[in-house]
């Protein structure tokens, strides 16, 4: 008695989340780079050009590569956003005390006094 023979299931049959998480574990793993030029030219000037770059990998390799935009992008990172609010108001303190400086020395040329702040 013959056995019928079974075709291979074209999307890869029960097995295939097994197969596809191994994939997505190696392409993680080793990172993948995609990159590609769109350019419109009409007679020979450019008129448009694109420029596409797709980098697939996980975190530490992408760190290993030297990518870690996102540490410093106040948008996706808190210690970011930390250090972008102690520049910006340590930049407001340094231009406060220069007006406030600026603002006694015209005082004292025009033989004024100027009002103390109270504490």
């Amino acid at each position: 008695m013959t056995t019928p023979r079974r075709l291979p299931d074209p999307y890869g049959g029960p097995s295939s989340g097994a197969n596809l998480a191994d994939i997505l574990e190696r392409v993680l793993d080793k990172g993948v780079v995609i990159a590609g030029d769109i350019r419109i030219n009409l007679l020979d000037i450019e008129l448009l050009t694109v420029k596409l770059r797709l980098v697939v990998a996980s975190v530490d390799k992408a760190k290993e590569m030297g990518i870690d935009w996102w540490e410093s992008d106040p948008a996706l990172s808190s210690r970011a956003r930390r250090d972008e609010l102690a520049r910006e108001n340590a930049e407001l303190r340094e231009r406060l005390a220069r007006l406030e400086e600026l603002e006694q020395g015209s005082g004292r040329r025009a033989g004024r006094r100027l009002p103390r702040e109270a504490p």
